[in-house]
């Protein structure tokens, strides 16, 4: 018996599972792009700009970016999902700048 061969998606077709499930909000802060993250697909902790928690390797969570801009590495935030339904209540804990030691 010949050995199982890799099948490659046919030119313009996406991957399985490459494509994040986006989708649009429109909120008093703006337009913006949000992505589910799956657990399995949350491989590097980040930090929650609603809470200024860590966001723990394997949770699931919300990444979220303005719809005006393409959604660069610089623009995308990683967000606990209670944190980004509430962030029009209330605002960071802590107002940190960009440079500041992530502890």
């Amino acid at each position: 018996m010949s050995p199982r061969k890799n099948r490659r998606s046919a030119p313009g077709r996406p991957t399985p599972g490459a494509a994040w499930n986006r989708d649009t909000e429109e909120a008093d802060d703006g337009a913006w792009v949000v992505a589910a993250v799956p657990g399995a697909r949350a491989v590097k902790p980040y930090r929650c700009p609603g809470c200024d928690q860590l966001i723990a390797v394997g949770l699931p969570h919300v990444v979220a970016w303005p719809a005006d801009r393409p959604g660069g590495a610089d623009d995308r935030r990683h967000w606990h999902r209670p944190c980004w339904t509430a962030r029009s209540r209330r605002a960071p804990r802590v107002q940190r700048s960009r440079n500041a030691p992530r502890h």
